[in-house]
């Protein structure tokens, strides 16, 4: 990956976005993994063309920070941290990872993390719970007893003022969540490894263009709305998730034409429509996808249309 210092940061701000990395024949981490088997691709073939500023890599800085100083800490005589691993999962596909901290007496693998505030409201754990998985799955093969998963989160925009005047703010700029893990999800990530493998494996030697697009909810897509409009104006009335919201709203708008000499229904009008919205793919539009410019979705869909424009 190509770093550029558009803002000319000073060289530590480079020096620590700066990796040395070179990707392993056959070998992926968990958090590639999460990630949907185009833009794995796309990043690892193009790794080399891909430009990223320090100015948008602040935050990875900001959570190296916070790494580094919870490494530095001496563990419990029941701990150990920053362990390792790379686990051969079939055909010669590895699955590799590094847990921040493991601890024996309560067979739990801990995460750090930071992230907004949002992430807490929202209850949004869904993929650092996988991730946590993906890391107990590997313990377990390596002979450790895992049976839950942690993430500490410092919250990187928490507000002091906004706890105190809301009970359901979070109280403190660090939040601590818990997971049980069952054989059952054991199983199930198992099985989620090995597909998402195969799928690699189906399209390594597929043409960029030709590789499957990835999802809605990993191009953070909200899907479409739907919006009950004045045909003359651009403002709506209200805008809805789904389209038999939407109907249901403008068929209480229809009015009846009455002929005034025989009384009968003349016509039926609607002065409103339903305008479709087409959702956003927020990862894409909003540079959050490090590989768009090697995308040909992207590219069809959001550069074409800037140069439009």
């Amino acid at each position: 990956m190509k770093i550029t210092n558009k803002l000319n940061l000073p060289q530590p701000f480079v020096d620590a976005v700066t990796r040395e990395y070179q990707y392993k024949d056959k070998q992926y981490s968990v958090t590639t993994i999460l990630k949907d088997v185009r833009e794995i691709l796309l990043t690892r073939r193009h790794n080399d063309e891909i430009e990223q500023d320090v100015a948008d890599m602040i935050w990875l800085i900001f959570g190296t920070a916070v790494h580094k100083v919870l490494e530095d800490s001496k563990e419990e005589d029941t701990e150990f941290k920053e362990e390792h691993f790379v686990e051969e999962v079939e055909n010669g596909y590895k699955l590799s990872g590094q847990a921040d901290l493991y601890n024996a007496k309560e067979k739990m693998i801990t995460d750090y993390k930071t992230c907004s505030v949002w992430k807490v409201i929202y209850n949004d754990w869904d993929d650092y719970r996988k991730q946590l998985l993906m890391y107990a799955w590997a313990f377990r093969k390596m002979g450790f007893e895992v049976e839950k998963g942690q993430i500490v989160a410092v919250i990187k925009d928490h507000s002091k003022t906004k706890a105190k005047i809301d009970s359901n703010y979070p109280q403190y700029p660090v939040y601590k969540k818990v997971f049980e893990f069952t054989d059952k999800e054991f199983e199930e990530i198992e099985i989620f490894i090995k597909d998402k493998f195969k799928e690699i494996a189906k399209y390594e030697n597929v043409p960029d263009d030709e590789l499957p697009i990835c999802s809605p909810e990993n191009r953070f897509n909200e899907g479409n709305k739907y919006a009950v409009k004045k045909k003359t104006n651009k403002r709506a009335l209200k805008v809805y998730d789904n389209l038999e919201e939407a109907e249901k709203h403008l068929n209480q708008l229809e009015y009846k034409v009455m002929d005034k000499n025989t009384g009968e229904i003349e016509e039926i009008c609607n002065d409103y429509e339903i305008e479709v919205r087409e959702g956003i793919d927020k990862k894409c539009s909003e540079g959050y996808c490090s590989c768009c410019n090697f995308c040909s979705y992207y590219k069809e869909k959001y550069m074409n249309k800037e140069e439009e424009e």
